[in-house]
């Protein structure tokens, strides 16, 4: 399944200014190593773990791309999930993407 962004997180992630996501499932969707694609480039997940939902704290909203808690909510709580997950990554540019042949 791997890793989405919404639009407006997109170019955060892609400049690697967010590198953290909260996530609400009802068991993890990936796992280290999970590789997503995005423009020129991937997500690699480096690290995932359970947090309480008292963990969310304005802080880690903004950390994650969002302007508060309850923006952040919006989009990580959908569907029947209730169990919260901090989830890190990294983006890696395709190589190929950066540089063209002279």
């Amino acid at each position: 399944m791997g890793l989405s962004f919404t639009p407006r997180l997109r170019p955060g992630v892609m400049a690697g200014e967010i590198t953290i996501s909260i996530r609400v499932w009802q068991s993890p969707r990936v796992k280290v190593g999970s590789v997503s694609y995005l423009g020129a480039g991937r997500v690699v997940v480096t690290a995932i773990r359970e947090i309480d939902w008292d963990d969310i704290t304005p802080s880690l909203a903004r950390e994650s791309g969002f302007e508060d808690v309850e923006d952040l909510l919006k989009v990580a709580k959908h569907g029947s999930g209730e169990k919260v997950y901090l989830v890190a990554f990294e983006y890696r540019p395709d190589q190929d993407a950066l540089f063209s042949p002279d």
